[in-house]
This record gives C-alpha cells, structure tokens and sequence, in this order.
C-alpha cells in the first residue's frame, strides 16, 4: 500500500471527526458520530487496499527492481517446480534462480492451481510473470505479454497400450493404438482446465464434422495427474505437450504417446500487457541464456534424462506428490513441538546441515543429522551423533539452550528465533561482537536483518573486528548471513509443499 495515500487518508479521518464531533448533524449523540466515524474508515481502508491492488498491477521492472524481489506464478509439477529429498528442483524453479541471478533480485514463487488462476493471478498484480510452459496462442496474447518461445513441442494424445502388451507384438499394439485423430469422433477426452488442448480437440471436432467430448478437470488437477489417471485405467485419453508425455511415459511404461494431435507450437513464459519493460528485460537475459550450453543442461536434465524422472517419481520423499521431506519428518516433528517451532524451519535448518544424511561429517568434525560437534554432541545428550533420533535430540536441546540465552537479550520471540539460527552456525560469541558493532553505529543490536546482520558481515574487516568492543576477532561473516538466508527460502519453499 502506499503510505503517502494512508497519512492523506488518516487526515481526512481526523479531520472528520472534528466536524462531526463540532456540528453533530441532525443532532447525533456521541455514540452515533463515533459509530458513522469508524464506518468511513472501514470504507476509506478498503478503497486504499483496493488501489494498492491496483497499482500493483501496474508495476513494470523499475518498481520489481526497487522492492529487490521478482514475484513468480508456477504450477506444482514433477518438472517445473518440486521438491526432492529436501531440495527445490524444476526446470522453472531453476531457470527463475538463473534469472534472479542475472538480475541481481531474490525470486518469490507462488503456487497457482491451474492455469487460469496463473493468468488471474498475474493480471490482479499477484505475481510478475507467470514462469511455465504456456503454449502461445492468439486468445491468450489477448491478456498476456509472452516472452520470446524458450520452447517448441505439439500436443499429443496419452492412451493406454493393451493390458497384455508385453506379450505381444509391435504391430498388434499399433493395431489397438489411435493413429488418426478422427477416430476420436464420439470418445471422451479428459484435458487440464484452462489449457490450449481444449480449444485443439474443439477446432478438431470441428475438422472432423464429428464431436469429440472434452472435459476439463477439476481445477488442481495437472496434466500430470490426468496423465497418471490414464496409465491407472481411470480416464481413456488425455492430451499432453509431447515433451512431458515422452519423460511420463519412462515411468509409466503401459502409455501410448506417438500419435500427434497438433502441428508444432511455441511455448513461453508470460507477464502482464501493462509490463513491457520487464518483458524486454526477460527477453534480453533469455537470447544470452539460449546462447550457453547451461540453458540446454537444465532442459535435458528434466526432460530428456528418464532414468532420473523414474527415480525422483517413485521416491517416497516427494512432499508434492504425496511423500515425505524426509526419512525423519516423524521426528523433526517431534523435536518441533518441543522448541516452538514449524517443523518446517527445523527441517530445512537440518537440511542445511546435513542434506539429511545421517552419517553426514564436516572437515572440521562435525557429525550427524545435526552436524554437531563431538563435545556438543555429549553435552546436549547424543553419545553416538550418527544416530539420528539421537542427533535430533541433542540438536533440539541445543536450541533451547541457545533460545532461553537470547531470551535475555531479545524479548520479540520471532526474531529472536533468527538469532537462535545464526549462533547454531556461527556461535553466540561472534553475534554478540556484531550486536556490539550495531549499536556502536546507531543500528539496532536487536534485530537481525538490516542490522545486525550488516555488521555480521563487517566480521571480517580488519577495520571493525580489531575494535575494543569486538570479544571474538574475525569472522566470515558471509556464512551466517547466508546460512540464515538459505534456511529461510528452503523453509518458504517447504511451506508449499508440505503442512
């Protein structure tokens, strides 16, 4: 919102209430004025919030660039946006850090349900580019801006080969399999809503003079899904961009996915009509990606490598598809409710310590689950630190112990709990040098970003950590404040995924 309108908003009120008070119209008590006044700023906030909305529905790159952070749409998918064994993976996910690399911003993914709610999302200034494979079509450029194609695929019909299909032929397979896209006169095809593969089989019922039955699906079903629903026998077709059908059916072996139903089309990602800046500088950064061979990596590694797509499918540690953080997610759990925490956080602090590798052992001695020292370890209660319920314990008492000694020096239990993060990696000793340092040079000693934090980084010069007031000398400082960082995005994308 924009503070300038509420100050213009908050003096309007009281200036208000003082003629309302003075004048008392049609001779109101005092309880009456006070009811009309509290009504006029109920609908005085609710008009700001509505053209903070709309403002920010304007906003091209100069503004994205000045709050630091690009917003982005995806949709969940085992290829654009996951995670695997406690780590964010996608071909999207990946491509949005190269970019927020190349243009110096943190990156924020939103989840959207389906397509549509992508396109309403973008348009209502929720996001500021939607960041998946959207096929480009002459409808959709009507309410989007698409980038430059980063991709060029056809539609596909997925169908079920026969049930004995190992026993028998090649060519009595493709006797059973559709070949001709008419052959779906009258038959019923399951598609994701709000995608191009509907207004597809519509033109071609059309072309055929014969209709084809389309149904869109609930809204939070994938292609994907539908895409599984075919191999389980539940739906009879589905259709599918023919790159994700070909890495589906490595792991779903009994599909059927060679017969086209469109002639190739161009797919991109897309922000608003209103952002032209933003979409030139997308287009800049996406010619000079094309031209390296980091681009092609990424793309062959989610959709050309089928081995790898079966292995991460099948994991039970694939929060998005039903599965797990992790081996231990019972006992993070456990370890959470008795710090306070999310166990998210907890998780995704164990997770930077360790990849949640039990027998996980750092160059400097560091063990277990919790990279905890040996000397740590045995005093927080863990005598063998490769265990894991016991290298959760310690981690968790550790904690504590760190939490009730911020208490005394951070009432606020929110960012004392970053504090609590930052000396489980570097110590309390060199956060209370920074501490110092903060409030030697007017910051506040108290609160960690912005501040603290600032002279955390400072750590490492010679011209402040050779101060009196710094206790503990040098200290890379860069590994707390990216320490923090990493677990903070890791627990954001986490709070996606899993509940």
């Amino acid at each position: 919102m924009d503070y300038g309108g509420q100050n213009t908003f908050i003096w309007h009120l009281n200036i208000l209430y003082i003629n309302l008070s003075l004048t008392n119209p049609a001779g109101m008590s005092i309880k009456m004025v006070t009811r009309l006044f509290f009504a006029t700023i109920f609908i005085a906030l609710f008009t700001a919030c509505g053209l903070g909305r709309k403002d920010r529905a304007k906003e091209d790159f100069p503004e994205i660039k000045e709050r630091g952070k690009l917003v982005a749409i995806t949709s969940y998918s085992p290829l654009s946006y996951f995670i695997y064994r406690g780590e964010p993976m996608g071909y999207e996910y990946e491509l949005l850090q190269m970019l927020g690399e190349h243009l110096e911003l943190d990156v924020e993914i939103k989840l959207a349900r389906d397509l549509e709610e992508m396109k309403n999302m973008l348009i209502r200034g929720e996001g500021d580019l939607i960041a998946y494979g959207l096929t480009i079509t002459t409808e959709r450029r009507k309410r989007l801006a698409f980038t430059e194609p980063m991709n060029i695929t056809r539609q596909v019909l997925v169908q079920r080969k026969p049930d004995n299909w190992r026993q028998m032929r090649l060519h009595e397979i493709e006797a059973m399999m559709i070949r001709n896209p008419f052959e779906l006169a009258g038959d019923t095809v399951h598609v994701r809503r709000g995608s191009a593969y509907t207004s597809r089989l519509n033109n071609l019922s059309l072309e055929i003079g014969e209709p084809i039955i389309v149904v869109e699906a609930a809204g939070e079903l994938t292609t994907e899904d539908l895409i599984h629903r075919v191999a389980n026998d539940s739906i009879k077709f589905t259709v599918a961009d023919e790159n994700i059908a070909l890495i589906q059916s490595a792991y779903y072996q009994n599909l059927d996915v060679e017969t086209p139903l469109s002639l190739p089309q161009q797919t991109a990602w897309a922000v608003r009509l209103t952002s032209p800046m933003l979409l030139d500088t997308i287009n800049a950064w996406l010619r000079e990606a094309q031209n390296h061979a980091d681009y092609y990596v990424i793309y062959n590694k989610y959709y050309k490598n089928r081995q790898a797509f079966r292995s991460r499918y099948a994991s039970e540690f694939n929060p998005g598809a039903g599965g797990d953080l992790s081996p231990w997610d019972d006992l993070i759990k456990e370890g959470a409710d008795i710090l306070g925490w999310d166990w998210r956080l907890l998780a995704a602090l164990m997770y930077r310590e360790s990849r949640f590798n039990p027998r996980a052992q750092s160059w400097a001695g560091a063990r277990g689950l919790m990279q905890l020292m040996p000397r740590t370890a045995r005093e927080f209660g863990a005598s063998n630190p490769f265990d894991p319920e016991q290298s959760i314990k310690a981690g968790v008492n550790f904690l504590l112990w760190l939490d009730n000694y911020w208490a005394e020096h951070i009432e606020d239990p929110e960012e004392r709990q970053k504090f609590v993060i930052v000396s489980y990696n570097v110590g309390q000793g060199h956060l209370q040098d920074a501490r110092r340092l903060a409030e030697a040079f007017g910051a506040n000693p108290n609160v960690w970003e912005d501040n603290v934090e600032r002279f955390m980084l400072k750590k490492s010069s010679p011209e402040y950590y050779n101060l009196d007031m710094v206790s503990f000398g040098y200290a890379s400082g860069i590994e707390p404040v990216n320490y923090i960082r990493t677990i903070n995005e890791l627990y954001e994308h986490y709070k996606i995924f899993s509940e």
